[in-house]
């Protein structure tokens, strides 16, 4: 499959998708310089939307207050075990994702590991987690009560599962190392390849989101732990199911073509980058300044313009952290540097 040639075909208005992302993505600031509390609350709320959603679209029946409920310890009772043992696995590995993202490497072992990860408390899986399948096994779409509405389609051979994955998951490496394709367009191609496949007996869907957000999070699109990838996928799942089902269908063909689903897959991260955006409005930004870099910003409303040193004295704040308030602010475009050196001054745009 030469991959290579039907990616390099992407449209027009593809390519627009991703500049209009990547213009977001540069406004957002890196949660370490933004009030760690704040982000920290944002986080845990994100991590039961997003296992609440990508355990619904296969067929889990969870709301997300009783996955809250749970992950504080409450028992909830009503649930058959299975949906509250793929919960905690998901819950537990998105977790672990957001926080060390950059520590996990990405390979066969480490997505088979995941897989382990993910399944770790479901007792019907216990003897394939982490193996690729040894029998056949279907796409299915299923309903908002959690039944199967139909076969979507036929999933690569299990004899053959080994090779297509050695092979989707070197090309990908490859392209990631080259650096000479849009990462967008790498991680578009690598999940919608992941779900034709289908490597695994069973969680290929939920592990294929909880590796949408790895990727991303290594491509430096920091804002995923704060806005649910999942909500959005679950959100438009009818489309969702769709745009794989045609690119899929042009697997093994003369065609190969994944436009329809890498304009879903770039629509869905254009909405999650300006929701993420919409955090940083006038509304929410004093929510997430910390106390003093929020001491520097109000200061700043009160006065015509003011240098650093003059902004130290008067907040009280120490200098070093009073540049990063103004690198912070200047980012958010909420302030604007006037002169250089020396005579270096701020103002509230």
């Amino acid at each position: 499959m030469n991959r290579n040639k039907y990616i390099e075909n992407i449209p027009q208005n593809l390519w627009k998708l991703i500049n209009q992302i990547d213009e977001l993505k540069g406004q957002w600031v890196g949660g370490a310089k933004m009030n760690p509390q704040v982000l920290g609350r944002l986080k845990r709320s994100v991590l039961i939307t997003s296992t609440g959603a990508s355990t619904r679209i296969e067929g889990a029946k969870l709301a997300d207050e009783d996955i809250e409920k749970m992950m504080r310890g409450l028992s909830i009772q009503k649930f058959i075990d299975r949906d509250t043992q793929e919960v905690k696995g998901y819950y537990e590995l998105l977790e672990n994702v957001f926080n060390s993202w950059d520590k996990i490497s990405f390979s066969e072992g480490s997505i088979q590991h995941l897989h382990r990860e993910l399944l770790k408390y479901v007792k019907k899986d216990e003897l394939h987690r982490g193996k690729y399948k040894q029998n056949e096994n279907k796409v299915e779409m299923i309903n908002e009560v959690g039944q199967s509405v139909g076969v979507l389609f036929e999933t690569t051979p299990a004899w053959l599962t080994p090779k297509e994955m050695q092979e989707l998951v070197e090309w990908t490496q490859k392209a990631i190392d080259l650096k000479e394709i849009h990462p967008l367009l790498i991680i578009a191609n690598f999940i919608v390849e992941f779900l034709n496949i289908h490597p695994f007996q069973d969680g290929n869907g939920r592990l294929s989101r909880v590796l949408t957000n790895l990727f991303l999070l290594k491509a430096g699109y920091s804002y995923m732990p704060y806005i649910s990838h999942e909500k959005l996928v679950e959100d438009n799942k009818a489309d969702y199911y769709l745009a794989l089902r045609k690119s899929q269908k042009t697997f093994k063909t003369e065609k190969v073509d994944i436009i329809v689903w890498a304009e879903f897959f770039l629509k869905t991260l254009l909405t999650q980058a300006e929701l993420a955006i919409e955090l940083l409005s006038k509304e929410n930004i004093e929510k997430l300044l910390s106390p003093k870099q929020l001491s520097v910003w109000q200061y700043l409303q009160d006065v015509t313009e003011a240098t650093p040193g003059e902004i130290s004295r008067k907040t009280k704040v120490a200098r070093p952290t009073v540049s990063q308030a103004l690198d912070v602010l200047l980012r958010l475009k909420k302030i604007e540097r006037i002169g250089q050196g020396r005579t270096t001054r701020y103002k509230k745009k």
